[in-house]
């Protein structure tokens, strides 16, 4: 590589491995909390939930790493722009489409990058993020028991702790009824209490330790009392139904299994979900190759302005074409818009707007793609500061 070469791909890696970083953490930060809730409402181990983060970040990857592109390229290209550098570049010969070939080289790297996440590893961590959700709602990773609640073991045992220390190495204060299939009824309370583990992986043993059993059945004149030191009750665990196969939604496939189904399958429902899926993935990535040219057309501002307009305009341009995107997914699956046109429609639609937009900064004099909103911008928060109430009285008393 060149030394200007060089110097672009330092220019656009830290913006842009910074921005990719800070998106992802966000995007985590935000549904941790729920996850915790969510864990803990169904009483499961607290290590769950960075399992189930861990299966969210390729999905947020999916969105963060043409963002962070899109602003490495542009902070960039700014930075050179306010710096005039870009100017010096451009009055020794350079033209916008030589100072683009690293950004390109950013381009291919990451869109390779993004197709084998929403292509391959999005579909199976989504799967292994439901399986491990339905597992949270059965109990089938071991759901814990709420000190101070009823906890219900099957459709047979009830349970209930009042004290719990050592990490629920010493439980006290225990009240246990099970039922048995026919008809018993048992009722135990004891001072303290220990699980055992037992050969059997189904049945696990609870030491209860000074209390007093009540055990009833229908044919009995009266209920019997024992009252114990020591007793061991055998509990078994209850039987948690298999999580489904793989495929159950069309997130879950991979991009090779999408294009099957979607010429082979003879439910036309079924080909049109998988079609709208496939192209919406695939028109995600070739989006990432149109963000170098609109990255630098926002990114380079009006001569004498230092106005950020394109910065966050860029961002509500790339959200808004994804939720477009979305949007039109959700009409061809279901079958009311031709997949390939609900998709691709807006894509020209984009694509269009980028080329024009950087024609008209590269290629027409002067040219400016979002002069005039840098115009109505600059003018409206001249307006803005003016109305200000400590900008008034320093005015009245100048």
């Amino acid at each position: 590589m060149k030394s200007i070469d060089r110097y672009m791909a330092r220019l656009i890696a830290l913006p842009l491995f910074s921005t990719l970083v800070i998106a992802a953490m966000l995007l985590l930060l935000d549904r941790m909390l729920r996850l915790f809730d969510f864990v803990a409402t169904e009483g499961g181990p607290v290590s769950v939930v960075w399992q189930l983060l861990a299966n969210l970040l390729p999905e947020y990857l999916g969105l963060g790493i043409p963002i962070g592109l899109m602003l490495g390229v542009l902070l960039a290209f700014r930075r050179l722009a306010t710096s005039s550098e870009l100017d010096v570049m451009r009055g020794v010969g350079m033209s916008y489409g030589r100072l683009l070939r690293v950004p390109y080289m950013y381009a291919v790297g990451l869109a390779l990058v993004n197709l084998a996440i929403v292509g391959f590893i999005q579909p199976r961590a989504r799967y292994a993020y439901e399986g491990l959700r339905f597992e949270l709602r059965t109990g089938a990773l071991g759901a814990s028991i709420k000190v101070g609640e009823f906890t219900h073991l099957g459709d047979r045992m009830t349970m209930r702790i009042e004290r719990s220390r050592d990490k629920g190495r010493e439980l006290s204060g225990i009240f246990v009824h099970a039922q048995t299939p026919k008809g018993d009824w048992i009722g135990v309370t004891a001072e303290r209490g220990q699980f055992f583990a037992t050969d059997d992986p189904n049945t696990i043993i609870f030491r209860l330790t000074n209390g007093t059993l009540i055990h009833n059945r229908p044919d009995f004149p009266s209920p019997r009392v024992l009252t114990f030191s020591t007793h061991d009750l055998p509990i078994d665990l209850p039987k948690f139904e298999q999580f489904r196969a793989r495929g159950g939604r069309n997130l879950e496939y991979t991009l090779p299994e999408l294009v099957k189904i979607g010429t082979t399958s003879g439910s036309e429902e079924a080909r049109d979900s998988s079609q709208a899926e496939l192209y919406f993935r695939l028109a995600e990535v070739l989006m990432m190759f149109l963000l170098p040219l609109l990255a630098v057309a926002l990114g380079v501002p009006p001569k004498r302005s230092t106005s950020a307009l394109g910065v966050f305009l860029s961002i509500v341009m790339v959200v808004a074409y994804h939720k477009v995107n979305q949007y039109a997914a959700s009409i061809g699956e279901l079958g009311r818009v031709d997949p390939f046109i609900a998709l691709w429609t807006p894509f020209a639609i984009f694509a269009a707007l980028i080329i024009w937009m950087y024609y008209t900064l590269a290629y027409v004099p002067g040219g400016q793609p979002i002069g005039a909103l840098e115009r109505v911008a600059s003018k409206t928060l001249k307006a803005i500061t003016r109305r200000l109430p400590g900008r008034r009285a320093r005015g009245a008393r100048a």
